[in-house]
């Protein structure tokens, strides 16, 4: 008996006027129409992640909590790294800084993860990528639960009044890692090399990013070198400025004594909220425009993804 042919996807619907729209609001709309199977996607995510497992979701909280736990002990005990509470300090910043990695890295293997789906029927493939952002977004809002358990039992206080940065720094995050995840999924399906490079690429980003030492140890670095200011060119990586606002927020150095908040964290506590809007405009903004020069990229690729899985 003849092979049968492998299914190939079906085209988008034609517009009005007989054409495929191109626009970006056109896709948006397209997107929210399958909103029913993102939802899906994201749920099948979610359970498929711990399947078969004991403990199911609570290893969501484990990880969180064993950071918490060993870097505690770790670098405020053994090492004495100077900074009180370390493992708070320490989920303050990560936390954020997994949702944009694993969420990134599940977003470029999101195509050649699907290929049975992609390859039988039509659907706006960039929810794909957004399914896998989604699921560890919601990951990331379990995990949170971890920390604010660990500052209500270390009684370390939020700084209340500067809680809505968080919203900024959230979506700038997510933003980022879509922009880059929509780039990285199409171009992943021709070269797979790509997700490999990734995992070094994180690796190197989460080194240049204020997570385990101080920003404070960057900008003073930058300070003595170049002068005053200097210490916002480490606002280049758009993370840094989520990650900072994260500790700001969350961990909170002002409610330390004033000796350690002068010793360590003089340049966080010292600038203002306006300081730190200034950086998360920035990392919102690289963020829309990886988002549209994404969609746009991810757009010019689509057609022979099928083939190409």
């Amino acid at each position: 008996m003849p092979t049968p042919p492998t299914p190939v996807a079906e085209l988008p619907p034609l517009s009005e006027n007989g054409h495929r729209p191109p626009q970006i609001t056109a896709r948006v709309r397209e997107i929210w129409r399958y909103r029913e199977l993102l939802s899906n996607l994201v749920r099948r995510d979610l359970k498929s992640r711990y399947k078969n497992s004991v403990l199911g979701f609570l290893w969501t909280l484990l990880n969180p909590l064993l950071y918490l736990v060993v870097f505690s002990i770790v670098f405020g005990v053994i090492l004495r790294a100077g900074v009180p509470l370390f493992g708070l300090f320490l989920l303050s910043g990560l936390l954020v800084f997994n949702l944009f990695s694993v969420g990134l890295s599940s977003a470029t293997t999101s195509i050649t993860g699907n290929g049975p789906l992609v390859q039988k029927v039509w659907f706006p493939r960039e929810i794909l990528p957004l399914a896998a952002i989604g699921s560890n977004l919601i990951t990331f809002v379990f995990q949170a639960v971890v920390l604010l358990l660990g500052l209500a039992v270390f009684r370390q206080a939020p700084a209340w009044s500067m809680l809505w940065l968080l919203i900024p720094a959230l979506l700038a995050t997510v933003l980022l890692a879509l922009g880059l995840g929509l780039i990285l999924s199409a171009v992943n399906v021709y070269f797979r090399d790509v997700q490999h490079f990734l995992e070094l690429g994180l690796l190197t980003w989460f080194w240049f990013t204020p997570i385990v030492y101080r920003y404070d140890f960057v900008g003073s670095s930058l300070i003595e070198r170049w002068g005053p200011g200097a210490q916002n060119l480490a606002f280049l990586n758009p993370m840094t400025p989520v990650v900072v606002t994260f500790q700001r927020v969350l961990y909170n150095p002002k409610n330390l004594d004033p000796a350690r908040q002068e010793e360590a964290f003089s340049l966080m506590v010292g600038n203002g909220a306006s300081w730190y809007i200034g950086g998360l405009a920035f990392s919102l903004t690289v963020g829309a425009l990886l988002v549209v020069v994404g969609a746009l990229i991810f757009r010019r690729l689509e057609a022979n993804l099928g083939e190409q899985i």
